[in-house]
Formats: C-alpha cells, sequence, structure tokens
C-alpha cells in the first residue's frame, strides 16, 4: 500500500492485528521509532506473515504458506482481501496505490521463475520438464511452455523455443540474403534451427562446427541429442544425420576448425555466430568471454570472402554498455570492417534482442 500521507505505524498495527489474531496467529513486534514497524505473524502449521509499517507511507504485506491445494490458496487470498478491506477503511481516499502481487511459488517440481538478460524476473507457464540432463560442460533442460512450445534452457539461460522462429530469421538476415549455391558455416547452432532454414534455401555447402570447449560457448553433443528428440519443431530432420546432401556437422572444437580452414585458404559467403550472446560483463580486458569473443571474429574475418557477411546476436536491448562494447571491439579486428544492427523481438526471451551484420570494409584500389 501506497498512501499519499505519512502513515501511523501503531494505528496500523492496531488495526491490522485482529485479522491475524483471527487466523490462530503468535505476533512478534519489532518497533525502529523513527523507521517504522515490523510485525511477524506465525501460524502452527509453519504459515507465516510480515507486516512492514514505513513511516513515510508505504505498508507491506507478505505472506509465505504451504499450501498444495486450492482451499489454501483461497484462504490465502481471503485474508489478504480483508487487509485490504481493512486499509481503505482506515485511509479512506488516501491510498495511493494498492499492488497485489501474484503468488511466487518456490520448491515446485517444475521451475516456471527464468531471468531475462538484464536481470528481470518472468514467470513462464511452464507445465511440464521434457528434458533435464547434465553434460560435461552444463546443465541441459527443454522445458514445454503453452505458449511458446518446448523451449531449451542451457545452464538456466533461455535459448531458444519452438516459437522463436524470429530468432533464427533474424540472425540470417532476416529474409535479406541469397544463399541459393553459397558456402556457409554455422558455429554453434545446436539447437538446430540455423541449419533446418538454411538447407531449405539451396546452398551449395553448410558446414555446421557443433561444439567449443569454451565455457562460453554453451554447446555440446547432448544439446544436440535432446534437441534431435524434443526440438523437431525447430530442427525437423537435420540433426537425424551429420551428413546431408548439402550440409555437414562437424563435432570438434570451432577454434581448431577455423584456424584449420584460415590456413588452407578455404573461404566462405556467409560465417554465422551462434555459439553466445554479447558478455554482460563491461570488463572486456578481464572476461574471458571477451577475449572468447575477439578470437572467434579475428577467425571468421579470415575465412570470410572479401564479399561475405557474418552474422551474430548481439544481447538485450537494455544492455546499452555491454553492446557498445562489442561494437568497440570491431574496431580492433586484424582487418577493418563495418557493420549494421536491427532490433527483434525474440517471443520467449520476453525482450527485445540485438542482431549485427558485419562485413570487410571495400578500400578503394
Amino acid at each position: 500500500f501506497s498512501l499519499y500521507l505519512a502513515a501511523d505505524c501503531n494505528a496500523v498495527l492496531k488495526a491490522l492485528q485482529p485479522i491475524f489474531q483471527e487466523q490462530g496467529m503468535t505476533e512478534t513486534v519489532h518497533n525502529w521509532e523513527d523507521h517504522g514497524y515490523l510485525a511477524t505473524y506465525i501460524k502452527k502449521n509453519g504459515s507465516f506473515a510480515n507486516l512492514r509499517i514505513h513511516p513515510h507511507g508505504l505498508v507491506l504485506v507478505d505472506l509465505q504458506s504451504y499450501n498444495d491445494h486450492m482451499k489454501g490458496r483461497q484462504e490465502v487470498d481471503q485474508l489478504l482481501n480483508k487487509v485490504e478491506e481493512r486499509m481503505k477503511e482506515l485511509f479512506h481516499g488516501n491510498i495511493k496505490r494498492v499492488k497485489r502481487l501474484p503468488a511466487i511459488l518456490r520448491g515446485g517440481v517444475i521451475d516456471r521463475y527464468w531471468p531475462t538478460a538484464d536481470g528481470r524476473l518472468v514467470e513462464y507457464d511452464i507445465d511440464e520438464v521434457v528434458y533435464d540432463e547434465d553434460s560435461p560442460f552444463q546443465n541441459i533442460k527443454i522445458l514445454h511452455s503453452k505458449q511458446f512450445g518446448n523451449i531449451l534452457i542451457l545452464s538456466g539461460d533461455v535459448n531458444l523455443a519452438e516459437s522463436d522462429l524470429a530468432y533464427t530469421h533474424a540472425i540470417m538476415g532476416s529474409g535479406k540474403e541469397d544463399y541459393t549455391g553459397k558456402e556457409v558455416l554455422i558455429l554453434g547452432g545446436g539447437d538446430g534451427g540455423i541449419l533446418y532454414e538454411i538447407v531449405k534455401l539451396k546452398p551449395k555447402m553448410v558446414t555446421m562446427v557443433e561444439i567449443s570447449f569454451d565455457k562460453s560457448s554453451n554447446i555440446d553433443q547432448m544439446v544436440i541429442d535432446g534437441c534431435r528428440k524434443y526440438m523437431r519443431k525447430t530442427c525437423g530432420d537435420v540433426l537425424d544425420n551429420l551428413k546431408g546432401e548439402c550440409y555437414q556437422v562437424l563435432i570438434e572444437d570451432c577454434i581448431p576448425v577455423l584456424k584449420r580452414y584460415a590456413k588452407e585458404g578455404r573461404m566462405f559467403d556467409y560465417v554465422i555466430n551462434d555459439l553466445t550472446a554479447v558478455p554482460i560483463s563491461t570488463s572486456p580486458e578481464e572476461d574471458s568471454t571477451w577475449e572468447f569473443l575477439r578470437l572467434i571474429l579475428d577467425l571468421s574475418m579470415k575465412v570470410l570472402k572479401q564479399d561475405g557477411k557474418y552474422f551474430t546476436q548481439g544481447n538485450c536491448i537494455n544492455l546499452t554498455d555491454a553492446l557498445t562494447l562489442y561494437e568497440e571491439q570491431l574496431s580492433r579486428l586484424y582487418c577493418p570492417v563495418e557493420f549494421s544492427k536491427e532490433t527483434v523481438c525474440v517471443p520467449s526471451y520476453m525482450e527485445l534482442w540485438v542482431f549485427y551484420t558485419i562485413w570487410k570494409k571495400q578500400t578503394d584500389i
């Protein structure tokens, strides 16, 4: 409750006490003089409530209880309804705002709470754990969402859902590129979505390098195995075999592969980096993920044709400092480059995501 006026802490406490006492809850009150009151109410079944009264006009009620049935939830709602009614009687029209947040369910069989890239907590409509395994590199989860279908989550980061074709199209150039007869290199992409969409466009050959042993890559064989079985709306049948008419999947560390291609002089029309997002860290000289990212960029430029394009994800649009630092790194590559970027709404991310197109700067002859 946010009030228009200062709160008489003692009056608020006396007004709300009977509501908790009716529930058979034991009261303990702490008074910090100028800093208000904290009253705790504990029930025999372990349920408890905290009533925090701030003198400047803020009253907070937190209620925790173990309820795994509808009746228990109704009892909680009834108690909070009584608190709200009594506060309105006490302050008449002097309540600026009443905000009741939905219950957070802790310790459930299904974890529905996952953070966005910029640190906001999102509750997903998860109703099933489809796959949950630990590889030598990370935890791999595939959870089912009523809205987004199956969602791939790697070590707590939402990677891709079956709903997220917008992500795949954006990291391929948003439909502006002609992949017909082209040589394409995909770094990462363990969900198979990029490979599946490009194969439809009749490229000459797509090479997907599917594993890097750098901790920041978030890709390994078990990701492929899980997605092949449970993300088929995203990957189709391209992960069923490591080779097809116009593609091959290499289960190797991408850095030695890139170095080998550069030494052999092998060149690609497109390089698509789906290994990792731009790091959130703003210390690029100290963070190993930034070091890995710069190495991948330099090696990728060495295997990219002069008129080729490099596509990659950035990060959440709100992480402006990290994105700016990434763009600064582009000026430090072995060759001069130019870039453009676009912002796309990725459904399961519940935030706007930035994607980059990078190409070698053309020099006048």
